[in-house]
């Protein structure tokens, strides 16, 4: 798994900010780049701090979470899961459901989640990534 954090930290004139993504696919990687772009507004000086993460879990470690996700929560064969998904808004799954997606996830991977990192987990990626560095640290 390779993945990039920053944080920055700015002190200056309130900012808009605007998001644009782009999805690449390519053997066995799923890279989304994102660009961040700031326009000034007028208005009063602000503390801002901003905070990205851009990881790439292998592509074969988030479809098997993808079908695990879909066989938990019982999913129609029609409904997009991707990635980006988040477990609560876009699966519509619930504090237990979740709880039992992390057990069929450990039993799969061979791993324990502890619970303060099974909280971490929004997106099926979230869980990608956990899943890969636990692998990792477990191998080690």
């Amino acid at each position: 798994m390779a993945s990039v954090s920053a944080t920055c930290l700015r002190f200056g004139c309130s900012l808009n900010q605007s998001f644009k993504t782009s999805q690449i696919s390519g053997g066995n990687a799923d890279l989304k780049l994102v660009s961040v772009g700031w326009a000034r507004t007028t208005g009063f000086p602000s503390l801002r701090t901003s905070r990205f993460r851009v990881s790439c879990a292998k592509l074969e470690t988030v479809e098997k979470v993808i079908s695990i996700v879909r066989k938990q929560l019982a999913l129609p064969a029609d409904t997009k899961v991707s990635a980006e998904s988040t477990f609560n808004t876009d699966l519509g799954a619930d504090s237990l459901d979740t709880v039992e997606i992390v057990m069929a996830l450990e039993e799969e991977f061979g791993i324990a989640v502890e619970e303060e990192n099974s909280e971490t987990i929004v997106t099926v990626q979230d869980a990608a990534d956990l899943i890969e560095k636990l692998v990792e640290k477990k191998a080690a």
